[in-house]
């Protein structure tokens, strides 16, 4: 397909290329920004989760008018409820366990 002769100058002949560590420390530094750590940063997330819940059930309300909407909108709340706590015991667990990322 192409030359990739500047891929292979870039990684070296060893195995502990450069470039492959360089890619390695940048993609976990990158990985870290998307774990959260403490539970302020769970309760924002979660925040904004009902948020969106809230506005799709109102959405549901005037689509689905009845028991239907009423139905789907307390499936939406419901499932913020239900994720939430997965994401505060995922905290929990790792503040007892010791993660220090």
């Amino acid at each position: 397909m192409g030359d990739d002769s500047w891929l292979t100058s870039l990684q070296g002949s060893g195995s502990g290329c450069y470039f492959n560590e360089m890619l390695t420390k940048y993609a976990r530094k990158f990985g870290r920004l998307f774990v959260i750590k403490t539970k302020f940063e769970a309760f924002a997330i979660i925040y904004a989760l009902s948020l969106g819940a809230v506005e799709r059930g109102i959405v549901y309300l005037q689509h689905y008018p009845g028991w239907p909407g009423k139905l789907l909108a307390l499936c939406c709340t419901g499932a913020v409820f239900m994720g939430g706590a997965r994401i505060i015991d995922s905290v929990d667990m790792r503040a007892q366990l010791g993660y220090d990322d």
